[in-house]
C-alpha cells in the first residue's frame, strides 16, 4: 500500500480546506485532498464574493469583522494585486419592505439610511417610485476570491504542504491514533487530525469516516452576465432588496452580474443554472433598473452549504482528531482569514484571543447534543 505520512489531512481544497491548510502549515505539514482536478472548482471557483459585515449568523459576522484586517493588509508575497476593492451596498426597500429594512438598520453595524434621491445620483438606471427607503454600507469591498484562494495555497505548498488533485477520499478510518485516507489515485494519507472542508460532501465524508452527520444542506444560487446598456455600472454599489430576492453589482468589462438570491436545495453535484431561476434575476432586476435586455450573456450556478441553525461548523468532532469545516453558506470567502486562524488554534489546543467569542457558537457538537435533548 502506497502510505504518505503528514501531521493533517484537509479534505477538500477550496477556499475552507485552503485556508484551513495555510493556517495549519505554521507547525504542520499538511496533505490537502482534492477530488477535482483542480482546485475550488465547485463554490470558490464560482463564488463573486462581497465583504458585507452585517451579512450573515452571529458568528459569521465575528468571523468576518475579524477577517478585515487580512484583506487590507495581507503577508507580504501573498498577492500580486489587493485582495479588495471598495463598493458599498445599498438596500433598497419597496413599500412593503420598509419596516424589514428599518429592523436592519436597528440590528446592524456601520448601516444608515440615505435618501432614494442620493442613490439615484449614484444609479442613474433606478426606476423612480421602486424604493420606499434605502440605506448604505459604506464600508463593503470586492474581495478578489482567485487571488486569495491561491495565496492560501501557495502558502501551505511553501510550508511543505502537498496538494493532491484527482484524489478522492473513498475510505477513512483511524487506526493507532492515526487518521487514514484512501483516495481514488490508490495512495493512502495518514495523520494524527483530518480536517473536513469538504463543502457540499462535508456529510458524505464524515459518513465515509463512520460518524454522524450534522444535516447539512447544499443549496443553489443562479447568476448571469447582462449588458447594462447606455450605463457605465463599474462603480456603481450594490444594489438589492431589503427582502434580499435580487441583487446586481458590476461585473468584469463593465457588465452586470444579476442572482435572485435563490436558495434551492440541492444533492452535492456540479451545479447548474436553471433558466426559469435566470428569467426571474431578470425580471427582479428590470423592476427595479431600467435597464433592457435582450440577451444573456453568461450563466452559472453553485452551491451554498448550510448548516441546519445557518451558522458555521468548525472545531472538533465525536471522534478525536476529526475536525469540522464546513457550513460555510454564503459567508465562506468573506471569514476565510479568521475561520482559518480559529480552526488551526483549535487543532493546536490554543486559546483563540478574539476569535474566543465564536468558538461555541461554531461548535460542530451543538447538533448532536440538540438531538439528544
Amino acid at each position: 500500500m502506497d502510505q504518505h505520512h503528514f501531521d493533517a489531512i484537509v479534505v477538500g481544497a477550496g477556499i475552507a480546506g485552503a485556508t484551513a491548510a495555510a493556517h495549519l502549515s505554521g507547525n504542520h505539514r499538511v496533505a490537502l485532498l482534492e477530488a477535482e482536478e483542480s482546485a475550488g472548482y465547485h463554490a470558490t471557483g464560482r463564488s463573486a464574493a462581497i465583504w458585507i459585515r452585517n451579512y450573515g449568523s452571529p458568528d459569521a459576522r465575528i468571523l468576518t469583522a475579524a477577517s478585515r484586517a487580512f484583506f487590507e493588509a495581507p503577508p507580504a508575497g501573498f498577492a500580486d494585486a489587493p485582495l479588495m476593492h471598495a463598493r458599498p451596498v445599498i438596500h433598497l426597500a419597496p413599500a412593503d419592505q420598509v419596516e424589514h429594512l428599518r429592523e436592519m438598520i436597528a440590528g446592524g453595524d456601520d448601516m444608515r439610511e440615505i435618501s432614494v434621491a442620493e442613490v439615484q445620483a449614484q444609479v442613474p438606471a433606478l426606476r423612480p417610485g421602486y424604493a420606499a427607503m434605502a440605506a448604505v454600507e459604506a464600508d463593503c469591498f470586492d474581495i478578489d476570491v482567485a487571488a486569495m484562494h491561491q495565496g492560501f495555497l501557495r502558502q501551505a505548498r511553501m510550508a511543505g504542504g502537498v496538494l493532491a488533485l484527482r484524489s478522492r477520499a473513498g475510505r477513512i478510518w483511524r487506526k493507532d491514533g492515526r487518521w487514514h485516507a484512501e483516495t481514488s489515485s490508490g495512495a493512502v494519507f495518514t495523520a494524527p487530525v483530518v480536517v473536513n472542508a469538504a463543502g457540499a460532501w462535508g456529510d458524505e465524508v464524515a459518513r465515509i469516516a463512520g460518524l454522524a452527520p450534522i444535516g447539512l444542506q447544499p443549496k443553489r444560487r443562479t447568476a448571469c452576465i447582462v449588458d447594462p446598456g447606455p450605463h457605465d455600472c463599474a462603480d456603481w454599489p450594490l444594489l438589492g432588496d431589503a427582502g434580499h430576492t435580487w441583487y446586481a453589482r458590476a461585473e468584469a468589462r463593465r457588465k452586470l452580474m444579476v442572482s435572485p438570491a435563490d436558495e434551492i436545495d440541492s444533492d452535492p453535484c456540479d451545479a447548474q443554472p436553471d433558466e426559469l431561476d435566470v428569467a426571474i434575476a431578470v425580471d427582479r432586476m428590470q423592476q427595479a433598473l431600467d435597464i433592457p435586455v435582450s440577451r444573456v450573456e453568461h450563466r452559472w450556478a453553485g452551491l451554498r452549504t448550510f448548516t441546519p441553525d445557518r451558522g458555521l461548523a468548525i472545531g472538533e468532532g465525536a471522534e478525536r482528531g476529526f475536525f469540522w469545516m464546513v457550513g460555510q453558506g454564503g459567508y465562506g470567502m468573506q471569514t476565510a482569514p479568521a475561520a482559518g486562524r480559529l480552526l488551526a488554534a483549535l487543532v493546536a489546543g490554543q486559546d483563540p484571543g478574539e476569535l474566543g467569542a465564536a468558538v461555541a457558537l461554531c461548535d460542530p457538537l451543538r447538533f448532536a447534543r440538540r438531538e439528544a435533548a
